[in-house]
């Protein structure tokens, strides 16, 4: 892969260790890899888009193996820190578009909130499909478009309603099963922070790197805490996602999850 394919400094909206979040842009990260883990037990596992690798050696205490990569060499500098020490995780630079393994190399194979930087997303389904083994699970996670809520990264091509990415997998030969996380809460105040929130997306005030969202979130969330270099048990409470209908969009919920199977 070569290095003119990368078009964006990724690390700029990527969730980085020592990073702020409030607490729960932590719980959303640990809802992430807590329901990955419950089918990688015993597995060989591949993170596509892995970022600054935060989950992996999380993964890696359920896996087999755990192989992570990402296009930008600049977040595989934080995988390859926290990673090193494990001997049953591997760290690769790729390209979702072209995926450098032979058919039928991996039993579960991840994508987080990564599908909408990609410019040919049916390209990363297909080299999904080609990768896994059969009975292997591709999961994938990304923002709500539907929700009121929803902002875009300034480096994304497109995102997915539920209905439209469960088409995205049925129409590459996989089983789909939706589901959603982070339910929108009703209160006053985050009903408040939603529609200023709207009105700052409309105006385009909203910050375009997580180092500007960041101060944003302070003044919404209060004091926030530092993004931990590692998933760990315990760092929040663990809500499993729901299933949702694949029918319809959704506009309860902040984040969809897709599990498809061959």
């Amino acid at each position: 892969m070569r290095d003119e394919k990368i078009k964006y400094n990724y690390t700029t909206v990527t969730e980085i260790p020592d990073a702020k979040g409030s607490r729960e842009q932590i719980a959303r990260l640990y809802t992430r890899y807590k329901f990955a883990s419950e089918f990688c037990k015993d597995k060989d596992v591949l993170e596509v888009a892995c970022g600054a690798g935060i989950g992996l050696g999380y993964l890696a205490r359920f896996a087999k193996k755990v192989v992570g990569g990402d296009i930008d060499k600049n977040n595989l500098k934080f995988a390859f820190k926290t990673c090193e020490k494990r001997n049953n995780v591997e760290i690769r630079q790729l390209d979702a578009h072209n995926l450098p393994f032979e058919d039928k190399s991996f039993d579960v194979l991840i994508l987080y909130e990564a599908i909408y930087y990609l410019e040919h997303p049916e390209k990363f389904i297909k080299e999904a499909r080609r990768v896994l083994r059969d009975e292997g699970f591709l999961i994938i996670c990304t923002a709500n478009k539907d929700w009121s809520g929803f902002n875009p990264s300034p480096y994304s091509y497109k995102y997915f309603s539920a209905p439209e990415l469960f088409l995205l997998l049925k129409e590459k030969g996989f089983e789909v099963k939706m589901f959603a996380d982070c339910l929108a809460s009703n209160s006053f105040k985050d009903k408040i922070i939603s529609a200023i929130k709207q009105v700052a997306v409309t105006l385009h005030f909203i910050p375009k790197t997580m180092e500007g969202k960041e101060k944003l979130k302070r003044l919404f969330f209060g004091k926030l805490k530092p993004l931990p270099p590692e998933i760990t048990d315990g760092i929040a409470d663990y809500t499993p996602p729901v299933p949702i209908s694949h029918n319809t969009p959704n506009s309860q919920f902040k984040v969809l999850f897709a599990v498809a199977y061959k």
